[in-house]
């Protein structure tokens, strides 16, 4: 008997016949040449570098400029799954908001005994500069993105919240317009929920969180760090397609308690300012002087409600993987109920008991910095030689409050297309969600991250994953 681990397949049931949601998809493929599909998938590379859709990968000298990688077979979600995903995900947002208020304000959450206050107080992600801050309309979060992986037909989990600077829609979108590109009569006899619309979708959210003495149409302005960032490619497409302005610190001045961007006539006052700087950059008067990325002011002009910055300074403890372990704990504080989407188990480094724990199984669990992102400063024990423990072990008896451990999730498998037809890949789902006083909005789908080599777990771009169309089925 084999004691290979066991994956939920996507799109196989156990028998071999298409799960419903693949059923049109595979009669529509089994009907196809294999090598007009390769030719497909070059022509969709050759699309994305023209294009210019690349990301950085940080290297030990200079930014590495990569394409990241996309497979033209679509990972395919029922109207039902996605109807289920979609009630835990709001659920999960509104506690996070709420979690934010309350952190800022009264603490509740602590003086309830719910969450350690060293989390929060010694928390490098938490702002002082906050408390007693409220946002216009208490919007903390206005753009999130939700990590998602499924181990079974009715399992899923969160594996992270992205609560800061959620990057990865503009590769959402691109691959939807090569799909609808390469393949339309695919979409002609099976019905998928659009995506298209997210950047007018994107531009309502943030203008219904114009602060409230904005009059007329909300002047709305994107903040990029500049063309060198990893992600500068999303956020000039997202400005173009949203009918937004993309600029830089050195575009921003505070003229008569305002922020205001420079344009050919002058000076114009901006009210909603989607910023893509992280919090030390924003301002240097109030954050790191030396930073040359953002303005000088910007937080008392935001402090008189003069702006809406999204999303609001101080988010990031919310993404905290420390603060994540407790995600359980900060759905039913706030909402009153359980979880619907529960959390990967997770142990936390800093207690003792978990610490012995990870240390004696290092080889089997996943272990996280508590402020990394990008799969960057993680190890995967499976897959880790004996040097790599080692070296890793050293690092979690020096900080073991820097880190996070976690099972390795057998995480679900869809399908690829490799040179010898299709084969199963390990994903995860990252569904990106707007929120402004008039509600929240939930694109349906979202950025599939594929682990391209075989057995691999690794979905990130910046650790050799690719990306693949997601499509949420009509009901």
């Amino acid at each position: 008997m084999s004691d290979a681990p066991r994956f939920f397949d996507e799109l196989a049931a156990p028998g071999g016949e298409p799960r419903p949601p693949y059923e049109g998809y595979c009669a529509w493929f089994d009907g196809e040449d294999i090598t007009r599909l390769r030719r497909k998938a070059a022509d969709a590379e050759r699309f994305f570098r023209r294009t210019g859709i690349t990301f950085n990968v940080y290297g030990a000298e200079e930014a590495d400029e990569r394409l990241i990688p996309f497979d033209i077979v679509p990972r395919i979600i029922s109207g039902r799954e996605w109807a289920r995903l979609t009630r835990g995900i709001e659920q999960r947002v509104r506690a996070i908001n709420a979690f934010l208020y309350d952190i800022y304000h009264r603490q509740e959450i602590v003086r309830a005994g719910r969450i350690p206050e060293r989390l929060i107080a010694r928390n490098e992600a938490f702002l002082p500069q906050m408390i007693g801050l409220a946002p216009p309309g208490n919007v903390y979060t206005h753009i999130v993105g939700v990590d998602l992986v499924r181990t079974g037909e009715d399992e899923f989990y969160v594996l992270e919240d992205n609560a800061r600077t959620p990057s990865g829609v503009s590769y959402m979108l691109e691959n939807r317009e090569t799909m609808l590109q390469m393949f339309p009569e695919l979409f002609s006899h099976i019905r998928v929920q659009p995506v298209q619309d997210y950047p007018t979708r994107l531009a309502r959210s943030l203008a219904a969180c114009a602060p409230t003495g904005c009059s007329g149409r909300p002047v709305i302005a994107v903040l990029t760090p500049g063309i060198h960032n990893s992600a500068y490619f999303e956020h000039s497409f997202l400005a173009d397609h949203a009918g937004a302005d993309l600029v830089e610190g050195t575009d921003l001045r505070v003229v008569d308690g305002r922020l205001a961007m420079r344009t050919t006539r002058g000076y114009t006052a901006i009210d909603v300012l989607y910023r893509r700087v992280d919090d030390a950059f924003l301002d240097p008067l109030n954050f790191r002087p030396d930073s040359v990325l953002g303005v000088p002011g910007i937080l008392d002009v935001y402090r008189s409600g003069g702006i809406t910055l999204a999303n609001a300074p101080g988010t990031g403890i919310a993404d905290d993987k420390a603060i994540y372990s407790y995600m359980p704990d900060i759905v039913e504080f706030y909402t009153g109920e359980k979880a619907l989407l529960p959390n990967v188990p997770t142990w936390r480094c800093s207690e003792p008991e978990a610490l012995k724990y990870v240390l004696d199984n290092l080889s089997d669990l996943v272990v996280k910095e508590v402020h990394g992102s990008g799969g960057y400063g993680m190890l995967v024990g499976p897959a880790a030689s004996k040097r790599e423990l080692a070296a890793f072990r050293a690092k979690l008896e020096a900080r073991p409050a820097n880190y996070i451990a976690q099972p390795t999730l057998a995480l679900s498998t869809v399908p690829v297309l490799t040179r010898a037809g299709l084969a199963p890949r390990h994903v995860d789902l990252r569904p990106f969600v707007l929120v402004s006083p008039k509600g929240i909005d939930i694109t349906p789908g979202g950025l599939t991250r594929v682990a391209l080599k075989k057995g691999s777990l690794v979905v990130n771009s910046s650790q050799g994953g690719g990306t693949k169309d997601t499509w949420v089925l009509e009901e």
